[in-house]
């Protein structure tokens, strides 16, 4: 069956009962939706459980949905093993009194969700008999998902971005924050910063950069080979020339004396028998 052959079906069921069939999502994540008045709830859970057109035996959870001035939306999602398909069954609660028939006779698998459900918004679930705290310590006062319940961050730390009813009017934006070891804007460079761009703990201020920054010679362009040291005229490739004798090597070289040979390899002279 098709989404809008599951809603019209229960409408059906349910006649007179003034029912409203829809379709919520889209694609393969369509589902029949039928919104149906508080006193029929009950008998519209078992319907959809009973018939043997829309079978849906399987129970797949339940909440509710803070609607301000307009009350709570009970919500329930039901589902066919056999025939796979779909139904939404919602109704909605007045906000001075939110009271609706529970469903565990039908779906005992429900009665976690009622538990939940009365614990978080403050809904009452006739019949169930066992509406103990569930998620919360027993001292707790309040229901944290209505709207008008102010969370204690809040009060302690103004929230900076939209507003919620029961939230604090006070906020404000909030300084970018830089990852470890970014320098901020003015602490590295030449270029002045506003003055209030930055906060506590940022370097000076007015362009005056914390740490001089160091000149580094320019790099050669890409593939450019570096210039090359001119040879002199008639060189030749080859072992250098010997050097030409210091002018200060002493008074036997500028006598023209002799030089003593070398020492050899193990620190013999001729004269000790060595090898010439």
């Amino acid at each position: 069956m098709t989404p809008e052959e599951v809603g019209a079906r229960l409408v059906a069921l349910l006649a007179p009962v003034e029912a409203t069939p829809s379709v919520s999502g889209g694609q393969r994540f369509a589902r029949a939706t039928v919104d149906v008045p508080p006193a029929s709830w009950l008998t519209a859970i078992s319907a959809a459980r009973d018939d043997a057109e829309l079978a849906c035996d399987f129970f797949d959870w339940l909440s509710a949905v803070d609607e301000l001035a307009e009350g709570f939306d009970v919500v329930a999602h039901l589902w066919s093993t056999r025939l796979r398909h779909g139904l939404l069954l919602r109704t909605r609660l007045p906000r001075g009194a939110p009271t609706v028939a529970s469903v565990v006779d039908v779906y005992p698998g429900a009665a976690w969700h009622e538990r939940e459900t009365h614990e978080m918004f403050g809904i009452d679930f006739a019949g169930h008999g066992e509406l103990l705290p569930l998620l919360l310590p027993p001292e707790f006062e309040g229901h944290p998902l209505r709207k008008e319940f102010v969370l204690a961050s809040r009060v302690a730390k103004p929230w900076p971005g939209a507003k919620e009813p029961g939230e604090s009017e006070a906020g404000g934006g909030r300084r970018p924050i830089r990852p470890p070891g970014v320098p901020a804007p003015g602490e590295w460079g030449p270029t002045p910063t506003p003055a209030g761009a930055g906060g506590v703990g940022e370097g000076p201020r007015g362009g005056t950069p914390a740490r001089p920054a160091r000149e580094r010679p320019a790099r050669p362009a890409p593939g450019a080979r570096p210039a090359r040291t001119p040879r002199p005229a008639g060189a030749t490739d080859g072992p250098a020339p010997a050097a030409e004798p210091a002018p200060d090597a002493g008074p036997a070289a500028s006598a023209g004396e002799p030089i003593a040979d070398p020492p050899g390899r193990d620190g013999r002279g001729d004269h000790d028998g060595g090898t010439a």
